[in-house]
């Protein structure tokens, strides 16, 4: 399995239950070769986890539409297509909203008289680090941008080859959470065993079920809070592939931007056996 094309999603119902822990840690353990996504554009932090030689720095940009006044008639064709009202015909112009501005390309395409043009707008950066034999590529939102999924998109767009990719989506589950996690093999729930936790984690099984993608746990914390998450889970049909136990010592070798891999006790043990969970067929999308 491990010259196989695997993608495995790690993601959670909200941000602080240690998602990225477990990505990155997973990431070390699975060794050269394996490639990580921080698809956490508006808050990126592997790279202080996973610290290496920058080697490749890409400026991703959107579609935004110019009318051509002279042009453009105002017959409203392409405000009546817009479905998020960047364009808007007030009077005789035509007004752009670039930040309601999906980049769809679609009011260029509808227009009668080929008055509409698209100029690059920037939304942020994709950087690619070298570390430990790992391809770290992670985006990084501009101040001010307020659509993540087409930097998100950017992010993975390096992650279509074969070999092993670990993907640090974004908390929660909202837009750039879909892109992030879209068509992977796997998506591990990163989950505290707390009424809270619950409630975040069954947002997130529900939005893997709408995208028709398998799921598995990791429970964070263990040993703390209730027996919810494990009912749950069990009721669901998703495994706990693996329990992080409530310690200190792991928040502060995270507080560091140290891997717990690296630093004795059984955690080393723990991701090892996941890896090998996953790469045994775990991993895989079921037929």
């Amino acid at each position: 399995m491990r010259g196989a094309k695997v993608r495995i999603a790690v993601a959670s119902g909200k941000g602080g239950t240690g998602k990225t822990t477990v990505a990155v840690n997973l990431a070390a353990v699975m060794g050269a070769g394996c490639r990580l996504y921080d698809c956490d554009v508006e808050e990126p932090n592997a790279h202080l986890f996973l610290r290496g030689e920058k080697v490749g720095e890409e400026v991703v940009t959107v579609p935004l539409p110019v009318v051509d006044e002279g042009l453009c008639d105002r017959c409203g064709a392409c405000a009546d297509f817009c479905a998020y009202g960047a364009l808007v015909i007030l009077g005789t112009e035509v007004l752009v909203f670039p930040e309601l501005c999906h980049g769809c390309g679609g009011c260029r395409l509808v227009c009668p008289r080929g008055a509409v043009t698209e100029v690059p707008r920037r939304i942020g950066v994709v950087e690619t680090i070298h570390a430990r034999g790992i391809t770290l590529r992670g985006g990084r939102l501009d101040v001010g941008v307020p659509m993540a999924p087409p930097l998100v998109r950017a992010v993975r767009a390096g992650g279509d080859g074969g070999g092993i990719a670990v993907i640090d989506a974004p908390p929660g589950a909202s837009c750039p959470v879909i892109a992030a996690v879209r068509d992977t093999d796997l998506v591990l729930l990163v989950a505290e065993p707390t009424p809270f936790g619950l409630h975040d984690l069954e947002i997130a099984v529900e939005t893997t079920k709408a995208l028709g993608l398998r799921a598995a746990c990791v429970i964070n914390r263990a040993g703390g809070g209730d027996g919810g998450v494990h009912a749950y889970c069990g009721g669901e049909g998703i495994p706990v592939l693996m329990e992080i136990p409530e310690d200190r010592r792991v928040a502060e070798i995270y507080s560091r931007g140290g891997l717990v891999v690296e630093h004795g006790g059984d955690h080393r043990a723990r991701f090892e056996d996941l890896a090998k969970i996953i790469l045994a067929g775990d991993g895989r999308k079921e037929s």
